[in-house]
């Protein structure tokens, strides 16, 4: 993927397309498949109607015919024939009638259903009926409603998030800035650092907001280029070793060493190194160790795993890790880490996975694409 495009995944899955539902969505139409389908509806519609209408042009001469003749000479038998070749032709043009109200009604049902949508009723759902054709257009439209609900819901769901989550720094700074033009605390270093301090939560977590938003539209731009992997996770562990060291943690890094060049953006690799860094020595205690491992993958991609000696991640919260806004109660940070990382490592065009085992630790993950 150039560094300018939409990214798409593989089998084109929209990078918002939920993880645990194949796309496209079962039953749905695409490519000959769809315009096949698409053709014979069409095709279906203008034969029922050149039917009809090739039936009204016989039925109307017949009909003619038949009362010139019976006005003219008087011929039982023939009229009796004539009469009833065109009661069957008044029969098979109810019949084509039928056939195309049946075509026509399912088909009015989705028109008043996209209706109901565009008024903001995402619940609405049709029921799948008619023709093949017809059948494919309602199970479509209801995934699509589905789908619009799932992103509405998501879109509340984090709105009420992000809101969560600037409350605490906004009422910190506030609350302490409050207390200094009322006298109650000095205007000194200490007081002015806490603000300071939360100051910089608050440009964190906007930062963080805006780089998950863009990957998960697929619109971040990301700058490719040669890159050697095996520097670039020892920069990054280099980078935390003092963090690392206060906590008491052991940190190291074992890199293969003849790795070939990445097709990656440094800097966006650097940072979902660090997000991984970040959150093993959050959960690691002291005397653990974190160990980053480079080494090529089975598939012919470059891998690089984060492992962590702490506490581990219970089984029914590994399917959530990656979540926005997901962590456990202790978690001092926004729950924005692994989120990120996991949506940098897809513009990738990579995959990020994790294992963990309870009491043992966590090991997390990811693969780049290398070098042309």
């Amino acid at each position: 993927m150039s560094g300018g495009g939409r990214w798409r995944g593989p089998g084109g899955r929209p990078p918002w397309w939920p993880e645990n539902e194949p796309f496209p969505p079962r039953g749905g139409w695409r490519g000959r498949r769809g315009m096949g389908m698409r053709g014979g509806f069409v095709g279906r519609i203008v034969a029922i109607f050149v039917f009809m209408v090739v039936l009204s042009i016989v039925a109307t001469t017949l009909l003619f015919l038949l009362l010139a003749r019976a006005l003219g000479s008087p011929d039982l038998p023939g009229d009796l024939a004539r009469g009833t070749a065109l009661l069957i032709l008044f029969v098979l043009l109810g019949l084509a009638l039928r056939s195309l109200r049946r075509l026509a009604a399912p088909v009015g049902e989705v028109i008043e259903a996209v209706g109901r949508v565009a008024a903001g009723d995402l619940t609405t759902r049709v029921r799948e009926r008619g023709p093949r054709e017809v059948r494919e257009l309602g199970r479509a439209f209801n995934a699509m409603s589905a789908r619009l609900q799932a992103s509405e819901d998501e879109r509340r769901r984090l709105l009420a998030d992000v809101s969560h989550e600037l409350r605490t720094p906004l009422s910190v700074v506030q609350g302490n800035l409050e207390a200094l033009v009322d006298g109650v605390r000095p205007a000194d270093e200490a007081h002015l650092l806490a603000i300071l301090d939360e100051t910089k939560v608050l440009s964190r977590l906007i930062d963080d907001l805006r780089t998950l938003s863009l990957a998960e539209a697929g619109a971040l731009t990301l700058h490719r280029e040669p890159t050697d992997l095996d520097a670039l996770a020892r920069e990054t562990v280099a980078s935390f070793e003092p963090s690392a060291a206060e906590a008491g943690v052991e940190l190291a890094a074992s890199t293969d060493g003849g790795l070939p060049l990445a097709d990656i953006d440094p800097v966006r690799v650097r940072e979902i190194l660090a997000n991984l860094l970040a959150n093993a020595l959050r959960y690691t205690p002291r005397g653990g160790r974190v160990r980053v491992e480079t080494r090529p993958d089975d598939r012919g991609a470059l891998a690089v795993t984060v492992a962590d000696t702490g506490a581990g991640i219970p089984p029914e919260a590994l399917s959530r890790v990656f979540d926005r806004f997901y962590k456990s109660a202790e978690s001092r940070g926004a729950g924005l880490g692994l989120a990120i990382a996991k949506n940098l490592v897809e513009a990738h065009g990579g995959a990020i996975a994790v294992t963990s085992v309870v009491g043992q630790g966590t090991e997390i993950r990811f693969t780049v694409p290398v070098s042309a």
